[in-house]
């Protein structure tokens, strides 16, 4: 889906934009594989840049333990799995970036040609004033991911269909020239799986969004204020 500015409901920006006592606002965007978690947390954004605001992103992706650490532990197969992170180091950082009193902080970014994480790869300036972080298992309610939460000032979670997200899951790997007899194996075997511990192990998000086509996101009628 292609997606601007226009299609953020304007509900969410203005609750986004709302004054706080802080110097800096924290928005979490989550969803399971293929959710659309990067091209919506994009398109946020700019509608909220469009609004006046200073605005960065901050994947997660970034914290992925290196493939030397995957292969001596036996996880290269679940790459992309909980366990296959640095949240001790997501969780810190997130809190550094909250506090906003160092200045410019470095942040890592993952290199998707190179398969790994560039640690200190970009700056986020202090004078950023929403930071939206996204990523799979942000609101994960297991141990060393239950601290993420408290970090954040709102919370938004992205809900597409499962058949869907299988769809676009065969779709990404198949841009990555695997050959076709392998990819449901990967699909099923990993990408899913994670999804499913999104689905099923995740607190609920202060907000829902649901894909609605060519209209963009609707917030669901629960979430509505």
């Amino acid at each position: 889906m292609t997606t601007g500015p226009q299609d953020i409901p304007a509900a969410l920006v203005e609750r986004i934009l709302t004054p706080g006592g802080a110097s800096r606002r924290i928005v979490a965007v989550m969803g399971p594989p293929g959710s659309g978690k990067s091209t919506f947390a994009e398109t946020l954004r700019d509608a909220l840049a469009d609004r006046g605001a200073q605005v960065a992103i901050l994947p997660m992706d970034g914290f992925h333990h290196d493939d030397a650490i995957l292969d001596a532990r036996g996880l290269r197969a679940r790459k992309g799995a909980p366990e296959t992170f640095d949240v001790a180091g997501l969780v810190h950082l997130v809190g550094r970036l909250r506090r906003n009193d160092e200045g410019e902080i470095a942040v890592p970014v993952f290199d998707r040609r190179l398969e790994i994480s560039r640690n200190a790869a970009r700056l986020i300036d202090p004078g950023i004033d929403t930071l939206i972080v996204e990523g799979n298992y942000l609101l994960l309610d297991r141990p060393g991911w239950s601290a993420l939460a408290p970090l954040f000032d709102l919370t938004i979670a992205l809900d597409v269909p499962e058949a869907e997200l299988r769809r676009r899951l065969i779709e990404r790997w198949r841009g990555f020239a695997i050959p076709e007899a392998e990819i449901p194996a990967r699909v099923d075997g990993n990408d899913m799986r994670n999804g499913l511990t999104v689905l099923g192990h995740s607190r609920a998000a202060d907000i829902t969004l649901q894909e609605t086509g060519a209209a963009g996101y609707l917030i669901k009628e629960e979430d509505r204020q």
